[in-house]
């Protein structure tokens, strides 16, 4: 019995697209990630929405040990490793 490969990508997009749309209804109705007390909606975890944000988390909640040198030298590379990478598929 032979497979047919293009059969199997079609069924595994589709489940792929009915769970992450049965997903997105399910925290909808649930009201999941939501912050109670503010009626912002969906939007409510944009920080700049959110009057007096500094009240809500403390400055000294997370203090990074890593210089933001490292943080920007790690993001470029990540950076031209993507567009390397992009440039491999599409000769391929």
């Amino acid at each position: 019995m032979r497979i047919n490969k293009n059969l199997i990508y079609k069924t595994v997009t589709v489940l792929m697209a009915v769970t992450v749309i049965v997903g997105a209804i399910y925290v909808m109705v649930n009201r999941l990630g939501l912050v109670e007390g503010y009626d912002f909606g969906g939007g409510a975890y944009y920080y700049v929405d959110i009057p007096e944000f500094n009240k809500v988390l403390p400055q000294d909640a997370y203090q990074a040990k890593t210089p933001v040198w490292i943080h920007v030298v790690l993001f470029i590379a990540w950076g031209w490793l993507m567009w390397r990478l992009w440039q491999w598929l599409d000769r391929h």
